[in-house]
């Protein structure tokens, strides 16, 4: 369904249409450059414009004073000073016909004003990004900044000067090599990158209560909203970059330069930043290589663009050429794709991760956007679904940039849906793929399934952490083994790993026998582990290695820790509220417990202290650092006896360090612990330590 279908116009009165037409850009423009606040993608608001260029050259009485199509922009807000731009600020044309036959309509037109048609002769262009920002004027007097200016309507623009100086890009003094006084335009943009990460702040700050920060629809939008901040350290906070594309001189364009290359160049001389990708071509088939090459790089890029600009190089040329209405002749903005489409969502799905995440999932009517069709779009959470209060039945805006994952971004809601939309989404109570507890801990954004050893969407991730080196550790166990394990229906659940035969293994493929043979000698070898790793193995949410040894050195039994109040597990070391809860709640679940002892009786087992809680290990308390090449043990084992003798080791010595283990080629460690005259071990001076202590 086309976007435009959501406002249906008549196709009979032109007249009416036309006025229609005004309204809704006129609208819709206020919200994109003033409030920064736009309800639509911009491949529906080019579509309009475009109409209406049609309707009135078709027809000039249609052509009004107040029409869009006679201005640039919107009015600039008052709460900053009005600038008058020394020469209008005009946008150029759109090319919205995103195959070859744009580039070769806007060389034709050109070679027709020039009276080339008959001519071999190839025009000579300057190739530009069409960057998703936020134009803006810069004035230098004597080589200094005085002025910084948005296009606001294109003859009056906002001073937003001191919210300029903030960018680091931006030279507040020109080199002597520069005109004295001189004009300079382009773009104030965020990269991708560093708007990800600004929006993710703005969400967590939300979601700690904040009740006047925002998270922004794109970077464009974060770009302007920033420019227009009245309070300079605001905007000083945000990302902001800028690339510079033209320049004005006081005492003529052309008595410098000759070409918008040269001009270009010399920003980029004077120290402004200048788009890499600007470059010289000749003729259609120059333009045409050009915005296939850039469509190619154009989710790679650091930063949005929605096209690519054409520019006749010759100044004298695009005096010649001269403007048509508010637009140069002689440029072109020559546009990709939509990467925004207005679409209805059908269903709200809930995915569950590897890692047990639930993610709520927009089920979409199908909508060809950034060069496919999509179906789903992420909703990220139940904040996220909220926040955007998106619905079953909504029409949404959904965005696609190169491989990242569609997105819901915004509702559009027409007035005839308003008092018929369906409940506000909630996050099931149970998972809805193994039926366990879903939970969300404080502070966090995301929903997660509690049954992490049952739950078939997690049992890859939980085999997997289960199998690893530092957990018992079953050698050959990988990523491509246990998908074919998993997908062939040749094991179901972490237990059945035990349970394996070599005639199961032999019928996977690229399985051959010794291979196989060496799988279950794996297997039968890490049923010999020991209780930390066992319990780090199970992936219980937060217990990681270090949380794993201190819970069995407080308890000593699995048991005691499986039945463990919120309570008592308080009373461990590196255990708080958050841990003692997620412990609790993975071992109230009846299906993690049940795994547990089907692992007991396939024969894993490990050496559990017949001792009283808390009694003290030869070690306790003392900090070791390992250096250097050890004669008989790995760094991993040397860590690992003197962890199960109460001692800690440490990546780095320091006065709190008790005793260095050293051995071959130790470097800069040793050198400082003997700076430090701390205690000096070897392997066996190791060993009589412990002996000596037990």
């Amino acid at each position: 369904m086309e976007p435009i279908d959501l406002f249906s116009l008549s196709n009979t009165d032109n007249f009416l249409k036309a006025k229609k037409l005004r309204e809704l850009i006129n609208t819709h423009a206020h919200n994109y450059y003033v409030l920064d606040a736009p309800i639509i993608p911009d491949s529906v608001y080019d579509k309009w414009f475009s109409e209406l260029q049609e309707l009135e050259a078709a027809d000039p009485e249609l052509r009004t004073k107040d029409s869009p199509t006679q201005r640039v922009g919107a009015r600039a807000l008052d709460t900053f000073a009005s600038v008058k731009h020394n020469k209008p600020m005009l946008s150029i044309r759109s090319e919205t016909d995103t195959s070859a036959s744009g580039a070769i309509n806007f060389d034709t037109r050109i070679r027709k004003e020039l009276k080339l048609i008959s001519s071999d002769e190839a025009v000579e262009y300057v190739t530009e990004l069409k960057f998703d920002g936020l134009a803006l004027s810069l004035i230098y007097k004597n080589h200094v900044l005085i002025l910084a200016s948005t296009r606001g309507d294109g003859e009056f623009g906002e001073d937003v000067t001191e919210n300029i100086r903030t960018i680091g890009q931006i030279p507040l003094r020109l080199p002597p090599s520069s005109p004295l006084d001189l004009e300079v335009r382009g773009e104030v943009y965020i990269r991708r990158n560093d708007f990800e990460t600004f929006n993710s702040r703005q969400r967590e700050k939300i979601n700690l209560g904040s009740k006047t920060d925002k998270t922004f629809v794109n970077p464009r939008n974060a770009a302007a909203g920033a420019v227009r901040q009245l309070d300079s350290k605001v905007a000083a906070k945000r990302p902001l970059k800028f690339f510079a594309y033209s320049l004005l001189l006081s005492d003529g364009f052309d008595t410098l330069f000759d070409t918008q290359k040269q001009a270009l160049d010399a920003l980029s001389d004077w120290g402004f930043p200048v788009s890499k990708f600007s470059s010289i071509v000749h003729g259609k088939s120059g333009l045409v290589q050009f915005h296939e090459k850039i469509g190619k790089l154009r989710d790679s890029l650091p930063y949005d663009i929605d096209g690519v600009v054409y520019k006749v190089n010759s100044l004298k040329l695009q005096e010649r050429l001269g403007f048509i209405s508010r637009e140069p002749r002689w440029a072109v903005a020559h546009k990709y794709p939509a990467q925004e489409k207005i679409t209805q969502v059908l269903g709200i799905d809930i995915q569950v991760g590897r890692t047990g995440k639930l993610t709520p999932v927009a089920k979409l009517s199908p909508v060809f956007v950034g060069g496919v069709t999509v179906t789903n779009a992420t909703l990220h959470n139940e904040d996220e679904v909220l926040r955007k209060d998106v619905r079953v039945g909504d029409y949404v805006i959904v965005r696609r940039a190169g491989d990242v994952i569609p997105e819901v971004v915004s509702l559009v809601l027409p007035e005839s849906i308003i008092n018929k939309r369906s409940d506000p989404f909630q996050m099931p109570k149970l998972c809805p793929v193994c039926g366990s507890q879903t939970i969300k801990e404080e502070g966090e954004a995301n929903h997660r399934c509690t049954g992490a050893l049952f739950c078939s969407a997690q049992k890859k991730q939980s085999i997997l952490h289960f199998a690893q080196r530092r957990a018992v550790e079953v050698e050959g166990l990988g990523e491509k083994l246990v998908d074919q394990l998993i997908d062939n229906y040749v094991i179901n659940n972490l237990p059945d790993l035990y349970r394996l035969g070599l005639t199961a293994l032999l019928q996977l493929d690229r399985m051959a026998e010794k291979s196989a043979k060496n799988i279950l000698f794996s297997l039968e070898k890490s049923k010999n582990t020991t209780l930390p790793r066992f319990l780090f193995g199970l992936g219980i949410r937060h217990v990681g290695e270090t949380t794993a040894k201190e819970l069995v050195s407080h308890f000593q039994k699995l048991d005691a820790i499986m039945d463990a109040s919120e309570e008592s597990l308080l009373a461990v070391n590196d255990v708080g509220p958050i841990v003692a809860k997620s412990i609790r709640t993975f071992f109230d679940q009846a299906y993690n417990r049940e795994v547990v002892a089907q692992l007991r009786a396939c024969g894993l087992k490990w050496v559990e202290s017949s001792s009283s809680p808390n009694v003290t290990q030869p070690l306790d308390g003392q900090i070791f650092v390992i250096t250097g090449t050890l004669d008989t043990l790995s760094r991993e084992d040397a860590k690992q006896l003197i962890e199960s003798y109460g001692g800690r080791v440490s990546g780095s010595v320091s006065s709190k360090t008790n005793y260095v283990l050293a051995g071959a080629s130790a470097g800069s460690k040793l050198v400082k612990a003997q700076a430090l005259r701390l205690v000096i071990l070897n392997e066996d001076e190791l060993r009589a330590l412990i002996n000596e202590r037990m």
